[in-house]
């Protein structure tokens, strides 16, 4: 195991922190509280705060379980790759509300998910 192979997996491991987390309270809070928390939730329909929760959780785990357990571990570039177009989204929705801020953290996270996923299928 190589120093990049430790940091992909630094990187794996937040990665999947912060999207299981973020995901499992959006598609478990209601829509009521999450609007009092994210603005971006009122322009949405109501299912789609649970579908991009369950987007997430997802991504999360296919951050970590294909490559930890070999099997299919293809899933991991691939998870990478759909999560990082998921936080494209996120960004654009925040600056489509003039919330710039909000957007930066949904950036960060793109990166690192295409890190992954480019890391990890070479």
């Amino acid at each position: 195991m190589d120093y990049s192979d430790i940091g992909l997996w630094i990187v794996q491991g937040l990665l999947a922190f912060a999207m299981i987390a973020s995901g499992g309270m959006k598609a478990a809070t209601p829509r009521e509280k999450l609007m009092a928390r994210m603005a971006w939730v009122a322009g949405f329909p109501t299912w789609a705060p649970v579908a991009i929760g369950a987007a997430e959780v997802a991504g999360g785990l296919g951050m970590i379980l294909p490559w930890a357990s070999g099997i299919l571990p293809v899933l991991t570039p691939v998870a990478g790759a759909c999560l990082a177009i998921l936080m494209v989204g996120a960004v654009k929705v925040h600056a489509d509300l003039s919330d710039l801020k909000g957007g930066i953290p949904a950036g960060v996270l793109g990166l690192l998910c295409i890190i992954v996923a480019v890391g990890r299928s070479l």
